[in-house]
């Protein structure tokens, strides 16, 4: 006989017995089993012993508040997901609860529509239908691309893609150019409850300040020149899915604060319309700038990078990560010779270790294009340190960080400064090798490099 699956649990904590019934109704019509608690006390006595899907709590509690709640579960039961009910308009109330580790927020007085999206969403996480997240594995999205890397950076950034996955809370995902942000981007709407709706990009750079408003938010028929039909905006492309802001520096003042009110009041009113219309989109943004110092400076609002900065995710840039080389070209140079059309070559050991070498100002973006470059000029289907290309002053001993104590402002004096760089870098490397017995791997380790670029090094100075 068939075990009958029992009904999803919800636990609602709310002070006032109208919005406990109407919340119990509501998802009593879902098929969702309600216990109720009126303030903090009877509802961690309620949490302590039984189990549930999903915790709705008001952010005002006669002995408490929703953020307590939200700090209790956290901490006893983290895989619990918790949403809260905030007033109308106070907003940095829930980024708070949002920090502290709320899936989402809804505000009063409460529209039901939004309520049972909100609901849905979060059942998601409890029910299995979110996708596995194995963090020691290569995260492949739709587009093949995958976030490739088994260096201890690259580990971290898998473990908070998976942690702000389960969250609808706005991120913000830092990083240099060519880092791959949007690809981070796109993990997280693949591995969350939202996988299943659209994961829409935008590139703030891109579109012309004064078509912005009517390309974010739609416009109706008339409302200007040129405006002969209703168009759907990106946001509403976006709706139950993800909104990627990229560049979102570049967003002019006057779409800053447009931005700032559908995070706020999760609704858009396109051009030319009257009325506003609800809108169910998570939004996340990216820049290869500082926000806070263009807060400083006055070109980005605070409000707002307040706002959609409730996460912040950095991406590593290539040069802290060069254990991730290897991989890396490997696959790069799968995709260049398909595209090329001609049959993927070897790396030489010795390139390998010049790939090693370098700095990467570039990043990801860098190293295909010198693979191309590489697969273009190499012959025999070998790539040879020749066939590599690389800026100068950018190999990791030319930068100024390693130049040593003797430097003016981070530039070595001209005079001698070859000899006094391999001078101190073979110093170092004698140092570990005699503190390790001379083995090579655990030398590496010690001085913060891979085994391949100790080789390089110990051999480009002529220590061996």
């Amino acid at each position: 006989m068939l075990e009958r699956k029992s009904h999803p649990r919800a636990l609602v904590i709310d002070d006032e017995p109208d919005i406990r019934e109407l919340l119990s109704i509501t998802l009593g019509r879902m098929q969702i089993e309600v216990v109720t608690a009126g303030d903090y006390a009877s509802a961690i006595k309620a949490l302590g012993p039984e189990r549930f899907d999903l915790v709705l709590t008001d952010m005002r509690l006669p002995d408490g508040n929703g953020l307590d709640i939200v700090d209790w579960i956290q901490h006893h039961r983290p895989g619990v997901p918790v949403a809260v009910i905030t007033a109308h308009g106070n907003v940095d109330t829930a980024v708070r609860a949002l920090k502290l580790g709320a899936f989402d927020f809804i505000s009063k007085p409460l529209d039901l529509g939004s309520l049972r999206k909100l609901i849905k969403a979060t059942l998601k996480l409890r029910s299995g239908n979110d996708p596995a997240f194995d963090i020691t594995q290569p995260v492949v999205a739709p587009s093949g691309l995958r976030l490739l890397g088994q260096s201890r950076p690259m580990q971290q950034l898998r473990q908070m893609i998976a942690k702000v996955a389960r969250s609808q809370a706005p991120v913000h995902i830092a990083g240099d150019s060519g880092t791959g942000k949007e690809l981070v981007a796109r993990m997280i709407h693949d591995t969350g409850p939202r996988h299943d709706g659209p994961f829409v990009p935008v590139n703030c750079g891109a579109i012309p300040s004064e078509l912005m408003e009517s390309e974010l938010f739609g416009h109706r028929k008339g409302s200007f020149t040129g405006a002969v039909v209703d168009k759907e905006g990106l946001l509403q492309s976006a709706e139950g899915g993800t909104l990627f802001l990229d560049e979102v520096a570049d967003l002019p003042l006057h779409m800053q604060v447009k931005l700032l009110r559908v995070i706020q009041e999760k609704s858009i009113r396109p051009v030319g319309e009257t009325r506003e219309m609800p809108v169910d989109v998570r939004v996340l943004s990216a820049t290869h700038r500082k926000l806070d110092e263009l807060v400083k400076s006055g070109k980005f609002r605070e409000d707002l990078y307040y706002r959609i900065n409730v996460i912040e995710l950095r991406v590593p840039a290539l040069r802290e990560r060069l254990d991730d080389v290897p991989p890396l070209v490997d696959m790069l140079l799968d995709r260049v010779a398909g595209q090329i059309g001609v049959t993927r070559p070897q790396v030489s050991d010795e390139a390998m270790d010049k790939l090693l070498s370098y700095s990467y100002p570039g990043n990801v973006r860098e190293l295909e294009n010198i693979l191309e470059r590489a697969v273009t000029l190499c012959s025999n289907e070998r790539i040879e340190p020749e066939d590599i290309q690389l800026k100068p002053g950018q190999l990791l001993t030319d930068l100024p960080e390693l130049a040593g104590p003797d430097t003016v402002n981070g530039v070595a004096p001209v005079d001698g400064l070859e000899g006094q760089l391999e001078h101190i870098q073979r110093e170092a490397i004698i140092r570990a090798l005699e503190q390790t017995r001379y083995n090579k791997t655990k030398a590496a380790e010690l001085l913060g490099m891979t085994f391949r670029q100790l080789r390089y090094r110990v051999k480009k100075l002529g220590i061996e």
